[in-house]
């Protein structure tokens, strides 16, 4: 019997380390893509594994009614490193998991139905998470969806003000669109967003499933904004690799969410593998990099695209999250890259490469990416 819910590549990885991986024939791959953003701290990361072994010496799992003296700890950092009074966590498995209780929490703390979403945004896959997703080749195998939902344009500050009424529970964004495109919401935007929300009543969620933990140059995009959200929702780069979710929450929300429970929230082996992960972010100033390996990434392609005539469009983003696009198309440019230069990336829609490597890179792999991409335009 074969799986059916993915269309496979033709690659078998098999091992993995740092910045790499390796196929079973051997090959080594340059990994721009970090499996979708999940290992911010690169593949084997010692400190995550020491935790994940010596975590399951201990206990594998325990149902999160039981406290656990390492989910207790990540409570705790996860509450000291979120912008202030974003500090009430719930954790579960995965970022649509958490966009989902983010959506629930805002209906049961205002008592209201209605939410707003943006174009282009990328919400997850579950039904109301999906309900707030903008494609319709998400969306329509599976409709009627949860309703109440309405969607604006994206980085429209107007447009989102006019949307937001006393009836609305909640505003959800992305603060730089991943699936849409890597589009980098203006801080104006943001910002009047939160004014537009706490006027209102409603809840502003931040969706930083993928935007989190570094990846932008700040520990959470919120944070470059100068936005505190009432929640935030993060999921890829917290378990370097191990499946998980959380949803940060205000007082306000925390004390009105309603009931709502996972039976896998906070298992004892994914808790020390994202209280490692956080830690190690933390300790080794991986947001600091992640902005200077960014701001050098986008001018060298800038600088390649220019001088070579490439037929680059735009190279936006922030930090370690950089969309170059293209006018060949995307899928032709990432097969090229796999497979005549061993470089592993991903598409974001069907002209943007999306480049979202470990946050750990260093100039090297930075330039072996803008050469590899010089001859795939050229």
């Amino acid at each position: 019997m074969s799986g059916f819910v993915f269309s496979e590549k033709p690659i078998e990885i098999v091992e993995g380390d740092g910045a790499f991986v390796t196929d079973s024939n051997g090959t080594e791959y340059l990994d721009m893509g970090a499996s979708y953003a999940c290992v911010p701290l690169g593949h084997g990361h010692e400190a995550v594994q020491n935790a994940i072994t010596d975590q399951l010496s201990r206990v594998t799992y325990v149902q999160a009614s039981y406290p656990v003296e390492i989910r207790t700890k990540l409570y705790e950092l996860l509450a000291e490193t979120a912008p202030k009074t974003v500090d009430k966590v719930w954790l579960c498995n995965s970022g649509t998991e958490a966009n989902e209780a983010a959506l629930k929490f805002a209906r049961a703390a205002t008592g209201n139905s209605k939410i707003i979403s943006t174009k282009r945004g990328f919400h997850g896959r579950t039904m109301g998470a999906l309900a707030t997703t903008w494609k319709d080749k998400y969306k329509k195998p599976y409709e009627p969806l949860m309703g109440d939902v309405e969607f604006v344009t994206y980085d429209d500050a107007a447009e989102m003000a006019a949307a937001i009424d006393d009836d609305t529970a909640a505003v959800i964004v992305e603060p730089v669109q991943g699936e849409g495109g890597i589009n980098p919401a203006r801080r104006k935007f943001l910002q009047r967003v939160r004014v537009e929300t706490a006027t209102s009543g409603a809840a502003l969620i931040f969706d930083e499933v993928q935007t989190g933990m570094g990846r932008t140059g700040t520990l959470w995009a919120s944070e470059w904004a100068d936005v505190v959200p009432d929640m935030i929702t993060s999921a890829k780069g917290l378990g370097n690799g191990l499946p998980v979710g959380a949803t940060l929450c205000r007082d306000w929300i925390a004390d009105n969410y309603g009931s709502h429970a996972s039976t896998f929230s906070g298992g004892p082996v994914v808790s020390a593998a994202v209280h490692a992960t956080v830690s190690a972010i933390v300790d080794e100033e991986i947001p600091q990099h992640a902005a200077e390996m960014g701001e050098y990434m986008m001018s060298e392609i800038e600088a390649a695209a220019e001088e070579h005539d490439l037929g680059v469009r735009d190279v936006r983003g922030e930090g370690l999250m950089v969309g170059v696009e293209v006018k060949k198309g995307a899928n032709r440019v990432l097969r090229d890259l796999a497979m005549n230069h061993q470089i592993l990336a991903l598409p974001a829609g069907r002209t943007v490469v999306r480049l979202l490597p470990p946050l750990t890179i260093d100039e090297t792999h930075v330039d072996t990416v803008v050469d590899a991409l010089t001859e795939a335009l050229d």
